[in-house]
């Protein structure tokens, strides 16, 4: 069925997409929005009995709770093994991933299949004896220790391994006889092509890796090593930096949360475009 919205022409469907998707935008933003009113309250009528959405008065109290801690450390320590991973993850993901889509070696398909293999796997179930490698090898509490693992990411190589397989092949072969070496196509030709993919990677890597929390707490032992992540979780209810209070953990969940929101919000439009053009393909 055709309709008319201010002249132009759509579908019911489309319409009911676009009830149904403005609902999910909704469901999700509530709880959102009152993290960061929670966290702007005062302790006492955060404890009311009736819901309250928004403060009767503004309180800054939370957050200096929050900072009163080494809060620049923690976020300092966030950016660093954030940066150093992603572009890790990245570079090593876009190589490994055009070397499974555009050349041809013995074990391609077999290497692939473990590859999807390993990003079915938890993490979780090789953790404990990856920190005693890592004790042994006398990585704990430090950069290299919290990095490592998240240095390459299957993921990422799956993403750009689909998005080099449409990366046209009479492209290529012109390149080549132009004189291109096969890194110079990589590097020159398929790699700025695929930014939509390399943007996505890097939300997706950059969002990961701020968030983890497991690995940094089991590799971390001093204050001063800790991620952000982790360093906030002192905030949590059960934690013994709040004494039970609900405004100061969620004054430190919305400090967590604003730097993935500014990536997201800013680089929104590649991240989906990036994930579409990585459909499955043998």
């Amino acid at each position: 069925m055709i309709v008319r919205i201010r002249g132009r022409k759509t579908t019911l469907g489309n319409i009911m997409m676009w009830l149904c998707g403005t609902a999910m935008a909704l469901l999700w933003f509530i709880p959102v929005f009152w993290m960061v009113s929670t966290s702007l309250k005062p302790e006492n009528q955060i404890l009311s009995t009736t819901v309250e959405w928004l403060p009767r008065e503004i309180s800054w109290e939370s957050y200096r709770k929050v900072f009163s801690y080494p809060v620049a450390r923690w976020f300092a320590n966030s950016v660093i093994v954030t940066l150093v991973a992603t572009v890790s993850s990245v570079c090593i993901g876009a190589l490994t991933g055009y070397a499974l889509a555009r050349m041809h070696f013995p074990g391609r398909k077999v290497l692939f299949a473990l590859l999807l293999a390993l990003l079915m796997m938890p993490f979780e179930t090789g953790i404990v004896p990856l920190y005693l490698m890592f004790a042994k090898l006398g990585l704990v509490d430090t950069y290299l220790g919290i990095l490592l693992p998240s240095a390459v990411g299957i993921f990422v190589t799956y993403l750009f391994r689909q998005a080099f397989l449409d990366f046209p092949r009479d492209l290529e072969d012109a390149a080549f006889i132009d004189g291109c070496t096969r890194s110079k196509i990589f590097w020159r030709i398929a790699l700025p092509l695929s930014r939509p993919t390399l943007i996505a990677a890097t939300i997706v890597t950059f969002t990961g890796q701020w968030n983890d929390f497991l690995w940094p707490l089991l590799i971390t032992v001093s204050e001063e090593m800790q991620t952000l992540a982790v360093g906030m979780a002192k905030f949590s209810p059960v934690g013994q930096a709040c004494k039970f209070e609900f405004g100061t953990p969620m004054a430190a969940v919305t400090l967590l949360s604003i730097p993935t929101t500014i990536v997201f919000l800013v680089l929104q439009r590649y991240f989906v475009t990036g994930i579409r053009s990585t459909g499955i393909k043998g």
